[in-house]
């Protein structure tokens, strides 16, 4: 009896691999298939060596939020939502990560829907104005048309739309003032979205939309603030930030020169969400780097603080912050060796690559 039930497994067990190279050979078989009708890289198993199992970003401009995304800053091939009040600081994030990208030797455009940029405050960001693309369209799909149009040509490492609330349909533009258009924008941003995501992510660009804040009618308990745009944005976005301003910076005397801002990150596909930090963005200069690398070295402990001292590697800085970010400002090599403590104390491993620019003339000439 033991004997024959010896066998019958024998016979299962061959039947059984048997059954397996079988769906091995038919698996195989389907994904040369795949890859003939699509392209090679239409599907690929993530242990492949061709694989590319790391996230690129490009850095935002403050080590801080870099910090907050968890990746190193804002991931290629993804869509960012930006939001918050009037004069949070939205567009002067949006701006700074076109200045970021430009210095990798990247190529950005600037989708104006509001119709608002200032050239002069965006080269004080670091912004390359000669480079850069601008277009102010006259509808909201005239505005996503031309974003898909760049998208195709696989050339842009950072697109911005500025803003999402200001996009207005051809219908509303045609109708006249106070014509009820319900759901209009939703649609349009519902119809855009399907179909620009799979682009963005082959063309390995930073969509960014920022968008304003709007308040739900009739909301007792809970947050009545919402988005304008409908709920496509929320659901396709990989990382939606909020940002707000939460004190104004005053010098002595009482004048305003900027403004403490915080940034919540509310949703974030490649990293842990509802992570939060706090940055400087001062009047006529932008995020101050020098600020955010302070605070967060602070921190980590890379600088020490002890009252009002500052410390680095038991070396005195300067006493108060104020009197630490002059002494930054004038020490570019204090500055690096404190920056590099800080990059490795909080252990971020940054993938950034070279923008479509740099990499082209480096294929060049190769």
């Amino acid at each position: 009896m033991a004997k024959a039930d010896t066998k019958t497994d024998k016979t299962e067990t061959k039947a059984e691999t048997k059954t397996g190279v079988v769906r091995d050979k038919n698996l195989e078989l389907a994904l040369q298939a795949i890859s003939k009708q699509y392209g090679d890289g239409s599907i690929v198993r993530l242990g492949d060596e061709n694989a590319k199992l790391s996230i690129d970003v490009i850095p935002t401009g403050s080590i801080v939020i870099d910090h907050a995304l968890g990746a190193g800053g804002f991931p290629r091939g993804r869509i960012i939502e930006v939001y918050g009040p009037e004069s949070s600081g939205k567009t002067t994030l949006a701006l700074t990560v076109i200045a970021q990208a430009q210095k990798l030797g990247g190529n950005a455009a600037f989708i104006d829907v509001e119709h608002a940029l200032d050239p002069q405050y965006s080269r004080k960001l670091g912004v390359n104005m000669d480079e850069l693309l601008v277009s102010q369209p006259d509808s909201g799909e005239e505005a996503l048309n031309i974003v898909e149009t760049l998208l195709k040509s696989n050339a842009l490492d950072v697109i911005v739309v500025d803003s999402v609330a200001a996009l207005i349909t051809k219908a509303e533009i045609e109708g006249q003032i106070g014509d009820s258009t319900v759901g209009a924008q939703a649609r349009l941003m519902s119809s855009a979205l399907r179909k620009l995501t799979s682009i963005i992510s082959k063309a390995k660009t930073v969509v960014i939309f920022t968008n304003q804040l709007r308040e739900k009618i009739g909301v007792m308990f809970g947050n009545p603030e919402t988005t304008p745009g409908g709920k496509a944005l929320k659901f396709y976005a990989s990382v939606r930030i909020d940002i707000r301003r939460i004190a104004a910076l005053k010098h002595a005397d009482g004048t305003v020169y900027g403004n403490r801002t915080r940034v919540k990150v509310v949703k974030n596909k490649v990293a842990p969400p509802f992570t939060e930090c706090e940055f400087d963005i001062l009047y006529n200069e932008g995020i101050s780097g020098f600020g955010s690398l302070l605070d967060l070295a602070i921190e980590q402990n890379v600088v020490e603080k002890k009252g009002a001292w500052l410390y680095y590697e038991g070396a005195q800085i300067a006493q108060g912050r104020d009197a630490a970010l002059n002494e930054l400002k004038g020490n570019p090599e204090l500055f690096a060796k404190i920056e590099a403590a800080t990059k490795e104390k909080i252990g971020v491993k940054v993938h950034v690559t070279k923008g479509s620019k740099a990499a082209a003339e480096a294929k060049a000439a190769e």
